[in-house]
């Protein structure tokens, strides 16, 4: 039976947690090891739509240390049934929405954010940092390009490619896969955003969820084989 605590945090629409208190919360959940991990981990996220947006949010909850978000684009209304927006974040900047829903998921998140289009020549400059990024774009043309750039300008970077989510069908096709030594596709390799299907927000959330767990699991010093 899990233990319920409310870490003496008062119910109240102004509530002020502590460093202190997330870690001992996050503590219940994972063993001390994980815990340093996590939270001393990184990522990069290029596209803040319906995967990035997600993404960035499961990564938060998970208490990863550091985020860095690109994405030139503003919310749009038809953004909403699949993004992690809402109706008061519409025509922001997707950058600042994001900043936004990050810092009260979790204050002490260190995030940052770059509100520019993401180009073979600017690849570098942004990424080679991060030890991953996760790819988040909606066209196959702007992967590739950023799949290519990333692989061979940052050799110390691995990228967690999201594709093949659109449609209703099953999302148990939704698997992970790796690639190359530094590359891992997560999606059913099939069902592309060209494919003139739908988006439904369930099936996008999972292979988001795939993404997220990936990163996690290399912050965690686990591969896919």
């Amino acid at each position: 039976m899990e233990r319920n605590k409310n870490w003496g945090i008062p119910v109240s629409p102004q509530v002020s947690v502590s460093r202190r208190q997330l870690k001992e919360a996050l503590l219940e959940r994972y063993t001390p090891e994980m815990y340093e991990k996590i939270s001393k981990g990184s990522a990069a996220i290029a596209g803040l739509g319906g995967l990035g947006s997600q993404i960035a949010v499961m990564l938060a909850r998970a208490g990863v240390g550091k985020l860095f978000l690109v994405d030139f684009d503003r919310v749009e209304l038809t953004n909403l049934n699949r993004q992690a927006y809402d109706i008061s974040h519409l025509g922001r900047l997707k950058t600042e929405a994001l900043t936004e829903m990050l810092e009260k998921i979790n204050p002490y998140l260190e995030v940052t954010a770059a509100a520019e289009k993401v180009t073979a020549e600017n690849a570098e400059r942004l990424f080679r940092e991060f030890p991953i990024l996760c790819e988040a774009f909606d066209g196959p043309g702007q992967k590739a390009m950023l799949v290519n750039a990333v692989l061979a300008q940052c050799p110390g970077t691995i990228v967690i490619s999201g594709n093949g989510m659109a449609g209703y069908s099953s999302a148990n096709a939704i698997v992970t896969r790796r690639k190359m030594k530094r590359l891992y596709l997560c999606g059913d390799g099939e069902t592309d955003l060209d494919s003139g299907v739908c988006l439904m927000p369930s099936r996008v959330m999972a292979c988001a969820a795939h993404q997220a767990n990936m990163a996690i699991r290399l912050m965690l010093g686990e591969e896919e084989e």
